[in-house]
């Protein structure tokens, strides 16, 4: 009964601890981030210990404090300040999941008693090292995001008030900009594609259009009773499909930890 993240951590550790990977080197990290009401919160800065928000100050001020995304010619976009752990063995990487699962925003609404109140991103960042043909070593970078979006939400059914309303609408209108932004990929014919609309569109920025493979699941219901919403996600999954990226692979990445 393991779900996506685990069984994908387990076929990582599957290759690295099996003997076709040619003797090469790895060095495994992971960090795992909540999207809250366009805010950026560290889910793991709490169980690694040392809190880097807590040193600042009052630790519940700053608590929800959102980090800063930021870019560089090298490392493309990143989180600032973001929690990174370097992780040895599957069990040790699945602690780290459930601990940060543990810290996300979920509420209860007329449709979900823990609803997922955010979006979430858990990534899993490889480096490796081999020696070449010719004696040199080469050193080769990619990291694996995966993504759980909050679900789409009608205030009419879900019967949010208050803070429940608040995250529905910030929940809907990141929705919307990667609709925007998905739209704008396959048109085709936009100079401009709106990435800087949402901090979920600018921190998906690499997936949508840039050096990776992407998968979307998209999760319909089986209710009639939800019929609108299903036709909403599928017509969404369909233009998502339409995505063409070419990927290439990050050779010498000059900011390689494993260097």
């Amino acid at each position: 009964m393991k779900g996506i993240i685990p069984k994908s951590v387990r076929h990582i550790f599957g290759f690295i601890d099996g003997d076709d990977n040619g003797g090469k080197k790895f060095l495994v990290r992971c960090s795992y981030l909540e999207i809250y009401n366009e805010n950026i919160i560290d889910l793991l800065s709490k169980v690694v210990g040392g809190d880097k928000q807590k040193k600042k100050g009052n630790p519940m001020q700053k608590e929800q404090e959102s980090l800063k995304i930021k870019e560089d010619p090298d490392k493309g976009i990143y989180v600032h300040d973001l929690t990174q752990v370097i992780v040895k063995t599957v069990p040790e990487l699945e602690r780290l999941l459930d601990a940060g699962v543990k810290n996300r925003k979920v509420g209860e609404t007329a449709m979900n008693k823990d609803s997922s109140r955010s979006h979430s991103i858990f990534t899993v960042l490889i480096e490796t090292s081999e020696v070449g043909q010719t004696g040199e070593t080469i050193f080769k970078q990619g990291k694996l995001n995966l993504v759980d979006l909050a679900g789409s939400e009608r205030q009419s059914k879900t019967q949010a008030t208050g803070d429940r309303l608040k995250e529905a609408n910030a929940i809907n209108l990141s929705l919307s900009a990667l609709g925007n932004v998905i739209s704008a990929l396959v048109d085709g014919k936009s100079k401009h594609i709106p990435y800087r609309s949402s901090k979920l569109t600018r921190l998906l920025q690499d997936s949508l259009g840039g050096n990776a493979k992407t998968v979307m699941v998209a999760a319909i219901s089986p209710a009639d009773y939800n019929y609108d919403e299903t036709i909403t996600t599928l017509r969404y999954a369909s233009r998502a499909k339409n995505i063409k990226n070419k990927p290439k692979v990050n050779e010498d990445p000059k900011d390689a930890l494993l260097k």
